[in-house]
């Protein structure tokens, strides 16, 4: 294993400057994620991704790992055990003022576990084990009793959804704020942000997204917000940035938390032609984030402070680095996509063929072990297919003639064919109120039907829904009627009409709140599911 050392120093009391004496944080071959730092100072909670330590080894997207700060020396990563892990991805959002409390993303379930992690750092025995927690969506706490932090319980968030296997999000220390990066309905791209907000009576509001000022078409991760909750630093590939993701800072202007700043890159003291990610202000104006430059490919953890000459690299390794000026590798008009493409389920990654195509132009990515690479004319607009032998394929769109980026990084993920699975044709449209198809409808359905044909033993069942405005059987009613159209598109592409059933249900199956317009929006649509193999 090699070990990349840099000189760390962190102090929370006093105007934050790098010691002479280095402070050790080890990053290794693998990918260092999403660091938090308890209020004393004395602990660093961060997560690795892919360690063959995590709970479920190699293939394990993540699990929660912590160092201690002794005197003037922050100890080798050490394991947080398996009551705080398990196989799925695991992170800490944040931790209460008074150090007491852990608050760890997603849901676990009431399995007593093994092991638990002790304040110093030891990982000590508990009741019985029954296995590996399930984990679900939202968040949970995890109480210290003095010896060990206990068992996670869950914090019920009403609506909380997140397609994407990228969990990111951060709550403020006075536990009163939740802000979280998911892909859900009503996006506006893939992943964007949402804030959640502690009610009188301790109870949460539902998710609100931030708006377009601060989402894009792209993804949006890494939320963190200031103690004083008034500014936003997040990390972005859907703005002209430097490289792949850049983190960038906005203001909020009111209390609708959908009102903000024109997003400003922070610049190349931070961001770089690489990928910048989980950024966080220090007392004294230092700050922590991640990087993938100069680390292999994977992320490491690294520390920036005004004090350093600005000409160095954002972190004081063994030698100074120079920052080097981003290369021109492609020519104007053009923009380099690349990314992975996973199992939506395990989180592997699987090589799957990734076609863009526009009005007479079209570009097919090549796959290779570390994901795909393909570059477009960027003066376009493109409907995206992703497709992989046992897999039910993706559509997207993709208008890159709307953003100037040099470079691109889509990430998509897609469901195995089984039993069960239930793919939303979130572009399939319809006129208001009617069961007219709108055309931007027809490439995903086109989709279907090429699905349809590849799997001629898969049967479906098309699923209709609405929002609750109207009358009960009259909105059932248009659910059927939409059904009953989208089926007949596929029966006239040649699909025979015994594999496919359908059944429309109005609003009685909301997937989020009626209260707003855009939300309502969520409600209206176009599901199947996969009946028989």
């Amino acid at each position: 294993m090699r070990f990349l050392i840099f000189l760390l120093s962190i102090s929370l009391s006093t105007q934050a400057q790098l010691a002479t004496d280095p402070f050790q944080l080890i990053n290794s071959p693998y990918d260092e994620q999403n660091p938090v730092i308890s209020p004393d100072g004395n602990t660093l909670f961060f997560t690795i991704g892919n360690h063959p330590q995590n709970v479920g080894g190699k293939k394990d997207a993540g699990d929660i790992w912590f160092s201690r700060k002794t005197g003037d020396v922050w100890s080798a990563p050490v394991h947080g055990g398996s009551l705080l892990n398990d196989r799925a991805y695991n992170a800490v959002a944040g931790v209460s003022a008074d150090g007491n409390q852990l608050f760890i993303m997603n849901h676990f379930d009431n399995a007593e576990k093994t092991q638990a992690l002790a304040p110093d750092g030891r990982v000590v025995l508990t009741s019985s084990a029954t296995g590996n927690p399930a984990k679900t969506q939202g968040i949970s706490v995890s109480i210290n009793s003095g010896s060990s932090w206990g068992k996670p319980t869950n914090i019920s968030i009403p609506y909380f959804q997140n397609r994407s296997q990228l969990i990111s999000g951060h709550l403020s220390t006075d536990d009163e704020i939740f802000i979280y990066s998911a892909e859900t309905y009503g996006t506006v791209g893939v992943e964007d942000l949402y804030v959640c907000l502690k009610k009188e009576d301790g109870s949460w509001s539902e998710p609100k997204n931030l708006g377009r000022v601060v989402n894009t078409q792209f993804q949006e991760l890494c939320p963190w917000l200031s103690d004083d909750k008034m500014t936003l630093y997040f990390s972005t590939n859907g703005k002209q940035g430097f490289g792949s993701f850049d983190v960038y800072e906005t203001t909020r202007l009111d209390d609708t938390w959908t009102n903000w700043s024109e997003p400003k890159n922070i610049g190349n003291d931070v961001n770089s032609n690489y990928r910048e990610l989980y950024y966080f202000l220090l007392p004294g104006g230092q700050s922590l984030y991640t990087s993938t430059k100069d680390s292999d490919g994977y992320g490491d953890i690294k520390l920036f402070s005004p004090s350093l000459d600005q000409k160095q690299d954002t972190v004081l390794l063994q030698d100074p680095v120079v920052i080097k000026p981003v290369q021109k590798i492609i020519n104007d008009n053009e923009t380099k996509v690349t990314g992975l493409v996973r199992d939506a389920k395990t989180s592997e990654v699987i090589n799957a063929k990734i076609v863009f195509t526009s009005a007479g132009y079209k570009r097919e990515a090549n796959p290779g072990s570390n994901g795909y690479a393909v570059v477009l004319n960027s003066t376009l607009e493109y409907n995206v297919n992703i497709e992989a032998r046992g897999y039910v394929s993706a559509f997207e769109k993709l208008a890159l003639n709307t953003y100037e980026l040099r470079e691109l990084e889509m990430n998509f993920q897609l469901q195995p064919i089984e039993i069960g699975t239930t793919v939303n044709l979130k572009n399939v449209l319809f006129v208001q109120s009617k069961t007219e198809l709108l055309p931007e409808s027809f490439p995903e359905l086109d989709g279907v039907v090429e699905f349809m044909r590849t799997n001629p033993n898969v049967t479906i069942e098309l699923t209709g829904h609405t929002d609750n405005r109207g009358v009960y059987d009259q909105l059932k009613k248009l659910s059927q009627a939409r059904v009953d159209r989208v089926k007949n598109y596929l029966v006239g592409k040649g699909i025979d009409k015994k594999r496919i059933a359908g059944k429309g249900y109005g609003g009685t199956k909301p997937i989020a709140s009626n209260d707003t317009e855009e939300t309502r929006r969520l409600n209206r649509r176009v599901e199947f599911i996969i009946k028989k193999l």
